[in-house]
């Protein structure tokens, strides 16, 4: 008997992808720690504007890489999908350490935006193919704790480019991912599932056009619905990464060194709680109620509107970080449900491409938001007020989600 077909296996593939899941997000978060650092060699890094260009360039080239790349999660070996894209985006890190231009750092953080874009879709497709039903929630939920936690180690590229040097640091880093994706060759393995090609008359696999997932996403209400609340939660859920340390100095009147750990760690821990609670109840709630897992989701957004408006109102340590654990709990709860409630509506053979779309709308709606905030904030509007502003069209994305998501089966094949 081969290791896939051991009991254990589909949480080993849930720990082989966990460690993915951290390098995705600590590749390229590192970058934005090392500003300071980079230019002194890199003089045009010097400049706010270039920087900003720089980050926004990953941003937006990973947005429009998500609908594709999920197309082609949905028709190739996922396995090697997963490898490759590590090797590649680890690769680009390493050498960004050996960097000595504006331009070069340039290309290899859009050449990022591509590799890091071909994970997401085709992981969280794997995972759920493996924890059908009872186990869903759950998997994909612990998979997600390995986001914040390379979104927290990825702050300590900073540490080590100031003990040792900034190239030092991508190299290192990059190297830790090239090396470990000759182990995910080993370990990882695909699962069978259901043919994307018909069988035609003839008896011989017709191939099926690649854009036949998109009509059938987007003629269905349930997926329209799921895309909204999506790209609404995407609004907190970035501003709160671009934003939270600002509105955390601004309302406690601390320095950012104080405010950026404080705010940081308050999200990330109350998140990866949120992802495991969110993740137990909906598993179990499912068995009784196939609407138990959109009823969960639906709690954990209920519970970030009070986060808003705390987080808008509070200017006390005690309420601000309430706010804050309150978000993550909600958040997480939120986000541990989206692939398993996609599965509910979405056949298995179009996930891979429904994530890629839902990736692509959330990452604009969340690049469209930081720069509306900081627009807001130089034209003198107070931050606390637009993060409680948003509670509203929060409220909003839960009464389409408990009218419209009606669930007739836990997996729909």
């Amino acid at each position: 008997m081969s290791i896939k077909d051991k009991k254990f296996y589909p949480w080993l593939v849930v720990a082989l992808l966990w460690v993915v899941a951290l390098l995705n997000y600590m590749d390229r978060q590192m970058l934005s720690t090392m500003q300071s650092a980079m230019g002194i060699d890199i003089v045009e890094l010097q400049s706010a504007e270039a920087f900003g260009v720089l980050m926004s360039v990953f941003l937006w080239i990973y947005a429009i890489m998500s609908p594709i790349s999920g197309v082609i999660g949905d028709r190739l070996n996922r396995k090697w999908l997963i490898v490759g894209s590590l090797f590649v985006w680890s690769s680009v890190t390493l050498l960004m350490g050996f960097a000595t231009t504006y331009g070069e750092v340039m290309v290899l953080r859009a050449l990022m935006g591509v590799s890091e874009a071909l994970y997401m879709p085709a992981g969280l497709s794997l995972i759920a193919d493996y924890h059908q039903g009872k186990s869903c929630s759950l998997a994909v939920g612990i998979h997600m704790t390995g986001l914040y936690v390379g979104q927290a180690i990825g702050g300590f590229g900073a540490t080590v480019a100031a003990a040792f040097s900034w190239h030092t640091a991508f190299f290192s880093f990059g190297l830790i991912g090239v090396v470990y994706s000759l182990i995910l060759i080993m370990f990882l393995h695909e699962k069978r599932r259901q043919p994307v090609a018909p069988i035609a008359k003839s008896d011989a696999p017709a191939k099926e056009s690649i854009w036949k997932a998109f009509p059938v996403l987007f003629g269905s209400v349930a997926f329209g619905v799921i895309l909204f609340y999506f790209a609404v939660l995407s609004l907190p859920g970035w501003a709160t990464k671009n934003w939270l340390p600002t509105l955390f100095a601004n309302s406690l009147g601390i320095e950012m060194s104080e405010a950026g750990p404080l705010s940081t760690i308050t999200i990330a821990a109350s998140s990866f709680l949120g992802v495991i609670v969110g993740g137990t109840l909906s598993d179990r709630w499912v068995k009784r109620n196939l609407k138990g897992r959109v009823y969960t989701s639906a709690i954990g957004l209920a519970l970030i509107i009070p986060s808003l408006v705390l987080l808008g109102t509070s200017h006390n340590i005690v309420g601000v970080v309430s706010a804050g654990l309150l978000f993550g709990l909600g958040y997480g709860m939120f986000d541990t449900n989206n692939m398993p409630i996609l599965c509910q509506f979405v056949s298995s053979k179009y996930r891979a491409t429904a994530y890629g779309i839902m990736n692509m709308t959330g990452v604009v709606a969340g690049a469209v938001v930081t720069q509306l905030l900081g627009r807001l904030k130089d034209n003198g509007m107070d931050l606390g007020v637009c993060f409680a502003f948003m509670g509203i069209v929060v409220a909003i994305a839960i009464v389409l989600q408990l009218a419209v998501l009606r669930p007739k089966t836990d997996n729909m094949e």
